[in-house]
């Protein structure tokens, strides 16, 4: 008899009861919205635009993936009640019908437990979609049909799209919280030159010379395997963003030669004070989940087949974008070395690069 309250619908459940939940969902949403409002308050008056727009990147998206789930909830039966022919989904299946079938008395299907590997659901399946989802089956059935999509693999897809909409908003702000901690490592080279009152102008006029290739810069990126030949170049640009990615020697020059390059007039500039704001200014555009990051993941699922190990293949593409692009920094720190080393021998004042959006 108790098993029979699963299938209960509202009207026949007692109002304290319904009145509770929506008081507990109601007080979790408030919360949130406050909170985030909170935030943003806190950044607006820390001056913080940047965090702040990227804050209300992350809202829009809420508010996308709320349209989403009630898109999904509202259509649900009539996509259910789409019947078409069985040999139609006969084809390029996630998972394997065979495997399915010897699962069967453990009354867990093999696609339940596929999508459960990526989403912790209490319980193997719920009695209400369950029961629904038979209706369904008995509606196509009468036509000799079968549902295009059920409602347990609507279920599934909810949350499968809300899941992965929030893991990439946390992954951006890790990002970004990894940048600011490695970024603040550098600050104390900056109070350092800030404490000397370095003027990048007075260090080009001092009368003494620089012999180049001694230079610490030079012989960390121009001097070694990587000087006469591209590929082995590469290699150790590769290898070196493992350790060491920038020492102070680099940021130092690098300093210089953006001040040099872009700020003649502010020879104080705060180089690391700069960085910060520029992060910031890229976590904005990258919190949000573009159009074509959509695409991604419509072409994911579709590839998604058995036997393709999408699952697998998928996992490397952010590792050797990674790869790449940290490759390709510590390249363009070692172009800026061979730029003056190969032109120079000794130089008069500070050792000078000039980058460039090349």
């Amino acid at each position: 008899m108790g098993g029979h309250g699963e299938g209960v619908s509202l009207e026949f459940t007692p109002t304290w009861v319904v009145a509770g939940v929506c008081t507990i969902i109601v007080a979790i949403s408030l919360a949130v919205e406050r909170l985030l409002h909170h935030f943003g308050t806190v950044l607006k008056k820390k001056k913080q635009k940047p965090l702040f727009e990227a804050l209300q990147k992350v809202k829009e998206e809420l508010m996308l993936l709320g349209f989403i789930s009630l898109l999904l909830t509202v259509t649900q039966g009539l996509i259910s009640k789409i019947c078409v022919k069985e040999d139609v989904l006969m084809h390029m299946l996630p998972c394997s019908k065979q495997e399915a079938e010897l699962s069967k008395h453990k009354n867990v299907t093999t696609a339940t437990k596929h999508f459960q590997s990526l989403i912790p659901i209490v319980g193997t399946t719920r009695r209400l979609l369950a029961e629904h989802a038979a209706a369904e089956a008995g509606y196509c059935s009468l036509k000799d049909k079968t549902p295009l999509l059920s409602v347990e693999a609507l279920h599934h897809l909810h949350i499968f799209i809300f899941v992965l909409a929030i893991s990439h908003v946390t992954f951006c702000a890790l990002t970004v919280v990894f940048g600011s901690t490695r970024i603040h490592q550098w600050k104390k080279w900056e109070d350092a030159l800030a404490d000397e009152s370095f003027d990048p102008e007075a260090a080009l006029q001092k009368k003494r010379v620089t012999h180049v290739h001694q230079h610490a810069f030079i012989k960390e990126h121009f001097l070694g395997i990587g000087k006469d030949s591209v590929f082995l170049g590469w290699t150790q640009s590769f290898f070196k963003q493992f350790y060491g990615s920038v020492t102070k020697a680099d940021y130092v020059t690098l300093r210089l030669g953006f001040i040099m390059t872009h700020c003649k007039g502010n020879p104080k500039l705060n180089f690391h004070k700069y960085m910060m704001r520029a992060l910031e200014d890229d976590f904005k555009h990258v919190v949000g989940i573009s159009w074509y990051l959509w695409i991604f993941v419509v072409i994911f699922l579709l590839l998604n087949v058995n036997g393709w190990h999408t699952y697998f293949w998928i996992a490397f593409i952010p590792f050797i974008l990674l790869l790449a692009v940290g490759t390709k920094l510590e390249h363009v720190i070692s172009q800026l070395a061979h730029e003056v080393a190969e032109k120079h021998v000794a130089i008069e004042g500070e050792l000078v690069v000039k980058p460039s959006d090349e």
